[in-house]
């Protein structure tokens, strides 16, 4: 299980008002801007996102890699991952899969996937609980 997730995004105020406004349909908010000058020497500047009391996924300026990771977030619902992708492609994503199942990968996989403004592969994804019968 992993605590949290650093990414460089090439220009922070425009990555900063994308997540914004993608992750917003899944609960996920920016709440917390991290000071590097506090921190060890060399700590970059962060800028946090999380849900339920918890900053998991972090913003940082750098060089951004797109192809450098592909980032999954949890969906409670199919409406959570349907508004997602919406939200996402309204604040400048692109797409990388819309709305529907991905039984390829699991029988109960409903996801969609965008690229973000730097070219990273972000996606939302809702397991249903139910197995379906066989």
């Amino acid at each position: 299980m992993l605590d949290h997730v650093f990414l460089s995004v090439a220009d922070l105020p425009r990555a900063i008002a994308f997540y914004e406004k993608a992750l917003l349909p899944l609960g996920i908010r920016h709440v917390l801007d991290y000071d590097g000058a506090n921190g060890p020497a060399g700590h970059p500047d962060l800028k946090g996102f999380g849900r339920d009391g918890r900053v998991f996924f972090w913003l940082r300026p750098g060089r951004a890699d797109g192809t450098a990771a592909h980032i999954g977030f949890v969906a409670h619902s199919i409406e959570e991952v349907d508004a997602f992708y919406a939200a996402a492609i309204a604040a400048g994503a692109t797409d990388n899969g819309a709305p529907g199942a991905r039984l390829h990968y699991d029988p109960r996989y409903y996801a969609a996937g965008v690229f973000d403004p730097d070219g990273y592969s972000l996606e939302a994804v809702f397991k249903s609980w139910q197995h379906p019968q066989a």
